[in-house]
């Protein structure tokens, strides 16, 4: 229910911004703010999820973070300005850096490491619905109600949630409670602000290159600051041993570099359909039907192929396939026929689902009871981090090759489309090198791990 409501709110906003930043006398090419804000705010909190399910209980918790979800989306209804909209996209920020971290970490506690790329791919599946539905409901809610809706929407979901978690989510809680790493917090916290806002400032901020470089040279340091720190510190926020687990470290380096393309996608094509090729919004939501379709369809299929062919083999080449198509919507314009649009929107969603259900699988497969709960809490913000970045930087991007504020005219405005494209496709192919660096015999069905019970946890 959780990853149904994140996806379906995503799913729907894209779909809607164009018509959101009418309402709100904005570019909408402006509005990725409203989508940075969201994953910022998960990236910051994420890794205080684990802590608060370990001391608070993860049911408590997770209920908390559907009704923090819930009443974020309720301000967002009754936002004016982009600015109201922004302080309630931060609010379900809240809840969202808390509800997926926290299930996750109920199914790595549940099942053994062989049946965990099966496990994703299954509990992920329910998730997909609200891509499959969330751009058809959104360009009709959008086109013949209010785009109001889109958010008010949330909140009987929100409800359902909260009633199927305090019925089925295990209340589970850590038996010797480890002090927080407030320090460690700041350092990163600030580090991911810092990072997020240089490269936004490259694009909807439009600051200048000196203000830009000194926040990233800023993020990095702290980012440099803390890594000192958690060799140090006995209750690190993220244990450096993780990266002694080879699996792990290039998971988390792969999931950095290859969700940028990924992540600038939901932002990105939308924004095509509807600003550059004239879509209305019930004609793009339909449009992203296929896309959706095909990630569900293709699920199954991703534990057969690394059970087959290991994690190196299918990374390496589906990172390489993912980035080239993402390069060949530079090809899609107005006279490019809707059978081949929907076909190749398919296309897409096979290849990135597969993508992201080996990457996670990857990443997470070798860590133990020990290093699971930071390796899981690390991995979410490395996916929110990435995909906030990937949406900044096509900001930046599309901002470099057309004025944001004086929209030329269709055919200008399609070729930095086109341009924004193959940058951002080249980015994530350049990740295949780095998932090159696995040994073969990763993901053969060596993880036979045997299954904890909550006994076991909570000694």
């Amino acid at each position: 229910m959780a990853l149904f409501m994140q996806t379906l709110d995503s799913s729907i906003l894209n779909t809607a911004l164009p018509t959101m930043a009418r309402a709100l006398n904005e570019s909408p090419l402006n509005m990725q703010s409203a989508v940075i804000s969201y994953l910022l705010t998960v990236a910051v909190l994420i890794p205080a999820s684990g802590w608060l399910a370990d001391r608070f209980g993860s049911r408590r918790v997770f209920i908390t973070a559907i009704a923090l979800f819930s009443a974020g989306s309720l301000l967002c209804a009754l936002s004016q300005t982009l600015g109201w909209l922004i302080a309630g996209r931060v609010i379900q920020g809240v809840g969202g850096a808390l509800m997926m971290p926290v299930g996750r970490l109920a199914i790595l506690r549940s099942y053994p490491r062989s049946e965990l790329v099966r496990v994703l791919s299954f509990v992920t599946i329910p998730g997909l619905l609200g891509p499959l539905m969330g751009p058809t409901l959104g360009g009709w809610l959008v086109e013949y109600a209010t785009w109001h809706w889109i958010f008010l929407i949330n909140i009987p979901v929100g409800l359902i949630g909260c009633l199927a978690a305090s019925r089925f989510m295990p209340a589970w809680t850590q038996a010797v409670r480890q002090p927080f790493d407030w320090p460690g917090f700041i350092l990163f916290a600030f580090a991911m602000i810092l990072i997020s806002m240089a490269f936004e400032g490259l694009g909807e901020l439009n600051l200048p290159h000196v203000r830009v470089i000194l926040m990233l040279a800023g993020g990095l340091a702290a980012l440099a600051a803390y890594g000192l720190h958690s060799t140090r510190s006995s209750h690190p926020l993220f244990s450096p041993r993780l990266f002694q687990v080879h699996s792990f470290a290039v998971g988390i380096v792969g999931n950095l570099f290859a969700r940028l393309g990924s992540g600038a996608m939901p932002f990105l094509t939308p924004l095509l359909l509807q600003v550059g090729l004239g879509f209305s919004p019930s004609q793009a939501g339909t449009s992203m039907i296929p896309l959706a379709l095909a990630s569900i369809a293709v699920k199954p299929l991703a534990p057969r192929l690394i059970d087959r062919f290991g994690f190196r083999n299918v990374l390496a080449v589906n990172t390489l396939l993912l980035g080239l198509m993402i390069c060949g919507f530079a090809l899609i314009g107005p006279d490019t026929p809707r059978p081949l649009l929907y076909a190749y929107l398919a296309a897409f969603g096979g290849i990135n689902s597969i993508q992201f259900t080996a990457m996670n699988g990857l990443t997470l497969i070798d860590l133990g009871p020990d290093t699971a709960a930071s390796g899981n809490s690390l991995l979410s913000v490395v996916m929110q981090l990435s995909i906030s970045l990937g949406v900044a930087s096509a900001a930046a991007l599309l901002g470099g090759f057309v004025d944001l504020h004086n929209l030329p005219d269709s055919p200008a405005l399609l070729v930095a489309f086109h341009k924004t494209y193959l940058c951002v496709g080249l980015m994530s192919a350049f990740a295949a090198a780095i998932f090159m660096q696995l040994k073969r015999e990763t993901g053969h069905g060596k993880h036979d791990l045997p299954p904890r019970s909550r006994e076991d946890d909570a000694a």
